[in-house]
């Protein structure tokens, strides 16, 4: 809803499709209040939604709410001010079959989930997008989208809050727009991806497509339960969506990159509170815990588990949690709640300070420390202009600054934990080399570091530097 675009081809098909289907909107005096935008207005911010839908999957749907009272022109979530003018909108569209339209509670009649309505268009509207002289580049986020979220509850679901702007909004607002636009002046890409997106699964037993491009870059920051102190994490860009192997093929403009974790975030932080140092990976128990799974796959189940424990109110909520988040036929979605406690009960033995945290809803405070301390990470780099991207717990930056990355984010935790925390890496930082190290290792090195070039790639960085009017000029 945030779409805006003055490209005359677009315009033109928008009246196009307002001559042949409104035009008695156009009459003089009519009754109510006049809305903020105009009904035209209105049919083109719907239209352009509709476009980008279509573009990325002929089959994306786009949920629309229906009620007039989910519109509200003043919302801050709405800085196009789109009102309850838009429904007649819709049903208009559907009546001429321009748009498919599923009304909502689609899975069944009292269905307590997917009770949003889906639209997206229909064969007709899909020939004008097919005979339309713009492009996906033509059409923009408004600027002034809001980017900090004040929700109900947590998940994409839970209801979004008016709040108040204070001078800790205002500064949170500034310095989250101001990174925005270092992420919007780098060419952030994978060069051994053909094509721009990726699939992954959807948690559900399916797929979903993963889309690999500057228009899903954009970070917002959301706060839950109502509460600035509540969540606060960096939401939103692709490379938070895809496996940590391909984080590790990403490029900043055109150059290879490096991420660190921190090891272990949250059970490091709750540690540094109990004045306790874990050596080592705490989530590395004695072999044979899970029978038939390797050292890698038992850690991969202690550290969702653990995660998830330190999330839930409860035992058993945490366990079936737990098992939500594997698909069909993965290990974990078997493991009954005797395994599962079992686990933790290894897992506290080894970590008996963890004990009172374990089911004791610790996870969104956590989640607004890790927030705070890649804020600071954030702000470092936004003043030099530099572009670093964020994981919630890991940063990615090119190779050529990753030792001053670690520092930054030592310096950051111990500010906000009250001690450098641990972190690890997935590869060298060529500042790391010692300044004797001979200059053919250096370049060897270089070298060993770049991979081939998709050809597809390489069309991306030609049109990204055609639209941003600036070359990349890799390390």
């Amino acid at each position: 809803m945030h779409r805006w675009s003055d490209h005359p081809e677009l315009i033109k098909v928008v009246d196009t499709i307002w001559q042949a289907n409104f035009g008695d909107l156009d009459a003089k005096g009519r009754p109510g209040p006049k809305p903020k935008r105009t009904f035209r207005q209105q049919l083109r911010i719907l239209i352009l939604d509709l476009y980008v839908a279509w573009l990325e999957d002929s089959d994306l749907c786009i949920g629309v709410a229906m009620s007039e009272n989910d519109w509200d022109t003043w919302s801050r979530y709405n800085a196009l001010r789109i009102s309850k003018k838009i429904i007649p909108l819709i049903h208009g569209l559907e009546a001429k079959g321009l748009i498919d339209l599923a009304k909502g509670s689609y899975s069944g009649p009292y269905a307590p989930y997917n009770r949003i309505t889906r639209i997206r268009a229909a064969e007709p509207m899909r020939e004008l997008f097919r005979a339309a002289k713009f492009t996906r580049d033509d059409v923009l986020q408004h600027p002034d989208q809001e980017c900090i979220i004040l929700k109900a509850a947590e998940g994409e679901a839970a209801k979004l809050i008016e709040y108040e702007d204070t001078a800790a909004t205002r500064q949170m607002r500034e310095e989250l727009k101001a990174y925005n636009q270092v992420l919007a002046d780098h060419f952030i890409d994978i060069p051994s991806l053909d094509h721009p997106w990726v699939e992954r699964g959807d948690g559900l037993g399916g797929t979903m497509k993963v889309n690999i491009d500057h228009h899903h870059q954009s970070v917002r920051r959301i706060f839950s339960r109502g509460s600035w102190e509540a969540n606060g994490r960096f939401y939103g860009p692709w490379w938070q969506l895809i496996s940590s192997e391909l984080r590790k093929k990403i490029y900043i403009n055109d150059t290879p990159t490096v991420e660190v974790d921190f090891k272990g975030l949250h059970v490091a932080i709750l540690s540094a509170r109990q004045g306790v140092v874990v050596e080592g990976d705490p989530y590395a128990l004695p072999a044979g815990l899970v029978p038939g799974a390797s050292a890698e796959l038992q850690r991969t189940l202690v550290k969702q588990l653990v995660l998830t424990a330190l999330n839930a109110k409860a035992k058993n909520s945490a366990f079936a949690s737990f098992r939500d988040g594997f698909p069909a036929g993965h290990l974990g979605k078997t493991m009954s709640n005797q395994q599962l406690d079992g686990l933790l009960r290894a897992f506290v033995e080894l970590h008996p300070h963890m004990a009172n945290f374990i089911c004791a809803d610790q996870g969104i405070g956590l989640m607004n420390i890790d927030g705070l301390i890649a804020e600071r990470v954030h702000k470092h780099f936004v003043h030099q202009g530099v572009c670093v991207l964020s994981v919630h717990d890991s940063f990615i930056i090119d190779y050529t600054r990753v030792a001053e990355l670690k520092r930054v984010m030592a310096e950051a935790s111990a500010a906000v934990v009250g001690r450098a925390l641990s972190v690890s890496q997935s590869g060298a930082g060529l500042d790391e080399f010692r300044a004797d190290t001979p200059p053919d290792r250096v370049l060897d090195f270089i070298s060993w570091c770049q991979v081939p070039r998709q050809e597809k790639y390489l069309e991306r960085l030609k049109l990204w530097e055609v639209m941003k009017g600036k070359l990349v000029i890799p390390y």
